[in-house]
């Protein structure tokens, strides 16, 4: 997935996935993804399907926004008003 100029996602995996005590291997065999994958997200170098955010939201019993934070930049938010004009 291409990221947008002046978008970030940031998320809370990794603080909820240490606070139950859960390790990236087994958190990955839970959800049916490559731990690869897990550490991949926690460090915001990818963003999930929304399916698999789905699941990670089931597994924390949080909603979506709860857990991934999704921060637009300026320069987006001027682009979105002009396109709006």
């Amino acid at each position: 997935m291409q990221q947008q100029k002046g978008v970030t996602m940031k998320n809370r995996v990794e603080l909820l996935r240490k606070a139950q005590g859960i390790n990236q291997g087994d958190f990955a065999r839970t959800l049916g993804v490559s731990r690869q994958t897990i550490s991949s997200i926690e460090n915001g170098k990818y963003n999930p399907s929304l399916e698999l955010a789905f699941a990670i939201s089931d597994f924390f019993g949080k909603q979506i926004e709860e857990i991934f934070i999704y921060e637009r930049g300026e320069q987006q938010m001027r682009s979105i008003s002009e396109d709006a004009g």
